[in-house]
């Protein structure tokens, strides 16, 4: 006979050892188990919440850009105090700039960038001001030429077609290595620079780097329909706003890889 208290103190209840002792093991494993689940859990929720803080932060500095940029579009053309208002109407410049303006008032081309009200009509009056010898129009319709140009707007050719030189850039990138090859078939060495308020800081960074030797003028146009001043209380404006400023962010990080490449490729040579 066997005694059953020598078989339990031998650690056995059955055949598959699944006594008292394998019962204090499977405890402690269960009890690890848990700690690691907790672990893991306690990591994940560190990450997370670092990630929110990262994110939180970024939001924080994206939205003071926003508040700068907004702040820094123009609000008036930066010369007018010093060459006097051009009517905005072509063909009828103001009376005060009948008489040939002064050479510093005077840049050697005028390049409208095409996409918004007012900004044709603003470049055609520059050069009935005779603020610049010559015209060039970026970013027009493939299949539209000089002389259709000047009839939408009432324009009479005789005189101005050979005053105006047009491009068919599709974006600002575009607009600035067109204009900038006009400019070198030109001989020009400044030009003033006609598009949109909201649009001119981007503008005038993509110009900037394709001619970095050219005087540039910026000539901001001001559309009754943007509302720079408290921006934010109008929709529309504020999505235009928003919209322009990760474009302008994004030429920012595309000029800074441009560099770095640059660099590198200079420097391997």
């Amino acid at each position: 006979m066997v005694d059953p208290g020598l078989v339990a103190r031998r650690g056995g209840g059955d055949r598959h050892g699944h006594g008292p002792i394998d019962g204090a093991a499977q405890f402690a494993e269960d009890a690890v188990s848990a700690r690691g689940r907790r672990s893991r859990g306690e990591h994940a929720g560190r990450t997370v919440f670092r990630l929110g803080i990262f994110l939180f932060a970024c939001g924080a500095v994206w939205a003071l850009g926003l508040f700068w940029f907004a702040g820094s579009l123009p609000v008036r053309v930066a010369d007018e105090d010093r060459c006097g208002a051009v009517s905005l109407t072509a063909g009828t410049p103001d009376e005060t700039v009948k008489a040939a303006p002064p050479d510093e008032c005077r840049t050697d081309a005028i390049v409208v960038l095409t996409g918004g009200s007012g900004r044709l009509g603003a470049g055609l009056a520059l050069l009935d001001a005779d603020r610049a010898e010559k015209l060039f129009v970026s970013g027009v319709y493939r299949g539209v030429d000089v002389r259709r140009l000047l009839a939408l707007f009432q324009r009479s050719s005789d005189g101005l077609e050979s005053r105006l030189g047009i491009g068919n850039a599709t974006d600002t990138i575009g607009n600035a290595a067109e204009t900038a090859k006009w400019i070198a078939g030109q001989g020009y060495s400044s030009l003033r620079l006609v598009t949109a308020a909201y649009h001119m800081p981007r503008a005038l960074l993509e110009f900037r780097r394709e001619m970095p030797d050219i005087t540039l003028v910026p000539h901001p146009v001001f559309s009754k329909h943007v509302k720079q001043d408290r921006w934010w209380a109008w929709p529309g404006t504020t999505n235009l706003i928003v919209g322009e400023y990760d474009k302008y962010l994004l030429a920012r990080l595309r000029h800074i890889y441009l560099n770095l490449i640059e660099g590198l490729s200079g420097g391997a040579a």
